[in-house]
């Protein structure tokens, strides 16, 4: 079907100590035609994580809102619904598992959709909402919880 790749470039810059775990986890990763600076999660090494860059829970978050809402939309325009607007506020919650081994469990995805012209009901939503979900390719390949609450907004 296709294949996506990611490049993932860390260096150790001078002065830092390795072996002591004094070093940043800053790094680039670079996509097809895009970089972007990433690093660990502020909440697990603090000050070593690089400022303004993104960690890798808050790209598993950004993920499935991102093909969430792609779907969704794909979904809404099939059923003849206009949407001139998706805001997604998601969150990823980390929690360790019986292991106790951290993982993100569960990520609530907080849509707020205005539609131009018909509205769908609130079963209507649900419904697309579900079917979604089902087809998203992202939530189709992690065990995370995803759970969807909707806010419709006027227009």
């Amino acid at each position: 079907m296709a294949a996506y790749r990611a490049t993932i470039d860390w260096v150790l810059a001078e002065g830092e100590d390795f072996l002591n775990g004094r070093y940043s986890r800053g790094h680039l990763v670079d996509f097809a035609e895009h970089r972007m600076p990433a690093t660990s999660s502020p909440h697990v090494v603090g000050k070593w994580a690089q400022k303004g860059a993104v960690d890798p829970e808050e790209m598993l978050v950004a993920s499935l809102s991102s093909c969430h809402m792609l779907t969704f939309l794909h979904m809404a325009r099939l059923e003849g619904f206009t949407v001139v607007r998706y805001r997604d506020a998601a969150e990823g919650v980390m929690e360790k598992n019986e292991a106790g081994v951290p993982w993100v469990s569960k990520v609530t995805l907080r849509p707020e959709i205005t539609y131009a012209g018909k509205r769908p009901t609130e079963a209507q939503a649900e419904h697309l909402h579900h079917r979604a979900h089902e087809e998203c390719f992202i939530a189709n390949s992690v065990k995370t919880e995803v759970v969807v609450v909707e806010e419709v907004v006027g227009a």
